[in-house]
């Protein structure tokens, strides 16, 4: 495989947009429970993500409106963001279940870290 693997934030924003279309501060919150709080996307980090993926043509935006006097955009996965995020699972699905069997499928608990490692 020639390309590197995807970035963390790119990972989350097109796993919180793959069940359905979102507005940033949903896919602020969505982000949180799928990292289990360890990821708080800021403000800054997140739009500038998103133009990005707009740029990339991974997602889209599927509507506009005015809340309260401001634009919302709700954001959408297009189907080559799907395609490469379904890539992306499998490539760490594959990977995961390689260290697993290196492990002997000894189950490691969640959240330990090894003697000498740093989380």
């Amino acid at each position: 495989m020639t390309e590197r693997a995807m970035q963390e934030p790119t990972l989350l924003l097109l796993t919180a947009l793959a069940d359905a279309p979102r507005h940033g501060y949903a896919l602020i919150q969505e982000i949180d429970a799928i990292s289990g709080g360890r990821v708080r996307m800021r403000t800054g980090t997140l739009y500038g993500a998103l133009d990005r993926l707009l740029q990339q043509g991974l997602i889209t935006v599927a509507a506009e409106e005015i809340v309260d006097g401001r634009a919302r955009r709700t954001y959408a996965l297009t189907d080559a963001g799907r395609g490469l995020l379904a890539a992306e699972a499998e490539r760490l699905r594959s990977v995961a279940a390689e260290a697993q069997r290196r492990l002997g499928g000894a189950a490691v608990p969640r959240g330990a870290v090894p003697r000498g490692a740093t989380a």
